[in-house]
């Protein structure tokens, strides 16, 4: 279906147009329509699925269609400051010669701009990108009127709900007009999720695209390896001269740091990002990477969602996730866009019964390649090893990694 017949005001679709948008996603194509007839949403679909422009278009054409007052109309809640900031930029492409604005409010930066938010809050931008724990602290100190809301978003909603924003968003939504129309957007269906949408969405029209898998595109590759032989194995497939852009996760902040020193030594084009750097920084190394100016990231989690970067054609899992659908959005970050991509990981001899946990989400079994040569024989892999080991409960601190 082309964007041209769902009928959009015509200066969003001179945006839509602008991005180079010409056919939607099937996401787009069954969410729209029930958006645009006011109903309340519950959808389901994989990363890199279109999702975001699936509620931004049909808000921004009744945005258009119906003006409002000076009042915030549309509150999108996301779990990370990368999600915020990625909503907003796309927000500012897709309304680029409509008159709707946005506003994303999220924590880890200065003092100035906490102000400029409340400013923003205070003026009522039309629609608001926010994480939880920021949208509380202003709510706390009374900068925001939700009086005029019509829209409530909550976007990889699975993810704050891991992350221990449960309370947070019922906080938030008591704080909202009772008649609006509610859009949810998951990769999974959780029994948190389940307990929420019971209590906020009114008769739902549920979407299922492909739930929990990873888009056809993605070749998935691992590699049985001591832990002692991933640095090696590291070193010799980031080099690949063909290789247009990586992100390589790690599942603590302090082996991001390691690796990507490691990496460095061996001269290559690397930086690593994570939470402890500040707000500012992290934007500026995803703008060097969008741009191709950077090669490699090394990052925690904190990149598995939210970051939305065409030609990213290797995801390196140096790691293996400690949550099953952690595996599903890291990968989705290459094989955008309708591109190719690759997606290897390392299995060390502790992290087995880990991705045979991820085997049996996907499906299948992941194709597991010979070690090179010079790298060394690795240890057999067995899928049956280590499944009477339990994995340690996530705690629900809300705090990322």
């Amino acid at each position: 279906m082309k964007f041209n017949e769902f009928n959009f005001s015509s200066d969003l679709l001179e945006g839509v147009e602008s991005m180079g948008f010409e056919t939607a996603t099937p996401v787009q194509e069954k969410a729209i329509p029930a958006i645009m007839e006011g109903r309340d949403v519950m959808g389901l679909a994989q990363t890199g699925t279109g999702k975001t422009a699936a509620f931004l278009l049909p808000l921004v054409d009744k945005m258009l269609k119906n003006p409002g007052n000076k009042k915030t109309r549309a509150l999108i809640i996301v779990p990370t400051r990368e999600l915020a900031m990625q909503i907003d930029e796309q927000m500012e492409g897709l309304s680029y010669f409509a008159s709707v604005g946005s506003a994303a409010v999220y924590g880890g930066g200065t003092g100035d701009a906490f102000v400029r938010e409340k400013n923003a809050l205070k003026r009522g931008a039309e629609m608001i990108i926010c994480t939880p724990g920021r949208m509380i602290a202003h709510l706390n100190q009374k900068h925001v009127d939700f009086s005029g809301l019509e829209w409530l978003i909550l976007d990889e909603a699975d993810r704050m709900l891991d992350m221990g924003f449960y309370e947070d968003i019922l906080r938030i939504i008591s704080y909202l007009p009772s008649k609006r129309q509610n859009l949810f957007f998951s990769a999974t269906m959780p029994d948190k999720m389940r307990k929420l949408t019971g209590k906020v969405l009114n008769n739902p029209v549920e979407i299922n695209i492909a739930s929990s898998k990873p888009v056809e595109k993605v070749l998935q590759v691992a590699y049985s390896v001591h832990h002692s032989q991933k640095l090696a194995l590291a070193k010799h497939i980031l080099p690949d001269k063909n290789l247009d852009r990586a992100i390589v996760f790690c599942s603590t902040k302090v082996k991001a740091k390691q690796l990507a020193g490691e990496l460095k030594q061996f001269n290559m084009d690397v930086e690593d990002i994570h939470s402890d750097h500040s707000q500012e920084y992290r934007k500026q190394l995803l703008a060097r990477f969008k741009n191709q100016q950077l090669k490699v990231l090394v990052a925690t989690d904190v990149l598995s969602r939210g970051i939305d970067v065409e030609n990213v054609g290797l995801i390196l899992n140096y790691d293996v996730p400690g949550e099953s659908e952690d595996y599903i959005h890291r990968i989705g970050r290459t094989a955008r866009a309708e591109a190719d991509g690759v997606a290897i990981t390392f299995i060390g001899p502790d992290e087995q019964w880990k991705f045979a946990k991820i085997e049996k989400l996907l499906g299948y079994e992941v194709f597991k390649n010979v070690n090179p040569p010079d790298i060394g024989k690795g240890p057999e892999y067995n899928p049956s090893a280590g499944q009477h080991k339990k994995q340690k409960p996530r705690k629900s601190s809300g705090k990322k990694r």
